[in-house]
């Protein structure tokens, strides 16, 4: 299981999470191209304080939009987004929540607005052509019993204590600096101990061998207590992997964008991909090792020539698919090309490019480092080019007709590597620019 995104339904997807989703798609992809069977998982986070806060966003701003004095929570989204969804669903649902009790009202209220947040995200990430095998739903855990399940496991083992009016994981019994609280003094659960019976459910329940999870920067401390839980559980902590994604800063040249034009707020994943496209986004963040902290420039990102290294990649296959066409329209059938008249250099050092494709692949799923697979693509797209610039590959010339079929032959594979290479980077493969 590759679990990544995992955005809290509070708000919509911004460009800080959208490292995480596009590293999480091409590496999915990359263990389906080295032949594991893989679940992409999306974790909704519906339960807890901060949806409770949200509920009560969406209700004031209801009110609001029929006129209505309304109480905004200390602990709201201000966002724009919520008044629009408080509109929406004045719209749709008309006066009817101001007719019942309150706590009903905020309930059924923030039923929509969740739903229509996940609505919202979900477009959102398909836009880039991240998707979802599975949405979870972190209140399920509660429904289903799992959570009682994984700390009576967790207790049975000695690993809960009580003190303090609360109740706490003995992570430092397993290595971890210092204990953990799982229920609060309030008697309700904290993030952690809904990760726990996640992990629970994801190791126990679904029987998953290896489980890859992807966080933000933010994350980094919650690593240790994740492992230690996973070991207290019974199960081998190297069957999870922990990624982390680090910040991400836009800049527009040599202007940092702090904020969205619309909103005043964060810039969210649809803004950028109406800005750059669906490709750049993907290559741009895929580019460099999550470990690392990055700027995207959006003016690189939009530029057609050889400086954009998507362009100068997808320039590479439009080109290769010209070249076919051309043969075809002259009825040129390269099915029989020799290959071993492929002698150029040129010739052979795209050959010996494209043949890395597989290796690379296994490597990516070993090491789990997606981020090979751009710079992957951009040599092989500057040995194509170099190879096209060197080589002619359709000669008038009769006496040529041998080297044409061979090097016909030799695009045609070309184009299979590109397209198999752009398809696990979840990028288009155009077929003209």
């Amino acid at each position: 299981m590759v679990e990544f995104v995992s955005v809290n339904p509070t708000g919509p997807v911004h460009v800080g999470h959208t490292r995480g989703a596009v590293l999480g798609s091409a590496l999915a992809n990359s263990l389906d191209a080295a032949g594991y069977s893989v679940t992409r998982e999306y974790y909704v986070n519906d339960a807890g304080t901060q949806m409770e806060a949200f509920y009560r966003s969406v209700y004031a701003r209801y009110r609001e939009a029929l006129g209505q004095e309304a109480d905004f929570p200390a602990n709201g989204y201000a966002g724009e987004y919520i008044g629009d969804l408080g509109r929406e669903i004045a719209e749709s649902e008309g006066s009817r929540f101001l007719e019942m009790d309150e706590a009903q009202a905020v309930k059924e209220i923030g039923d929509i607005g969740r739903e229509k947040m996940v609505s919202l995200i979900r477009a959102d990430l398909e836009e880039i052509g991240v998707t979802f095998d599975n949405w979870f739903s972190e209140r399920s855990l509660y429904g289903n019993k799992e959570y009682e399940q994984a700390m009576d496991l967790l207790r049975d083992k000695n690993y809960l204590s009580e003190r303090d009016n609360a109740l706490w994981f003995n992570s430092t019994m397993l290595g971890d600096d210092k204990d953990n609280v799982v229920v609060r003094s309030s008697g309700e659960p904290t993030y952690f101990a809904s990760d726990i019976a996640y992990h629970y459910n994801k190791f126990v329940k679904r029987e998953f061998h290896q489980v890859i999870d992807i966080w933000g920067a933010d994350h980094q401390g919650h690593v240790p207590r994740m492992k230690a839980a996973v070991e207290a559980l019974g199960i081998e902590p190297d069957g999870l992997t922990v990624l982390i994604s680090q910040m991400v800063t836009l800049k527009r040249g040599n202007e940092v964008v702090r904020a969205s034009k619309r909103t005043g707020d964060f810039v969210t994943l649809r803004e950028l991909a109406e800005e750059v496209g669906s490709d750049a986004c993907r290559y741009f963040f895929l580019a460099r090792s999550p470990s690392t902290q990055m700027e995207f420039d959006l003016e690189l990102a939009k530029k057609e020539s050889s400086e954009n290294p998507v362009y100068y990649i997808q320039y590479a296959h439009a080109r290769n698919f010209s070249i076919l066409n051309l043969a075809r329209s002259r009825n040129i059938d390269w099915s029989q090309g020799d290959v071993s008249l492929l002698t150029d250099p040129n010739e052979l050092t795209l050959i010996r490019t494209m043949i890395r494709l597989p290796e690379l692949v296994e490597q990516i799923a070993r090491s789990l480092e997606p981020h090979h697979l751009p710079h992957y693509a951009m040599e092989l797209a500057t040995a194509f080019h170099w190879f096209y610039e060197n080589c002619r590959v359709i000669s008038a010339n009769a006496e040529d007709n041998d080297i044409t079929l061979a090097r016909l032959k030799l695009v045609e594979s070309a184009q299979i590597v590109f397209r198999r290479t752009l398809e696990i980077m979840g990028m288009n493969a155009p077929e003209r620019m």
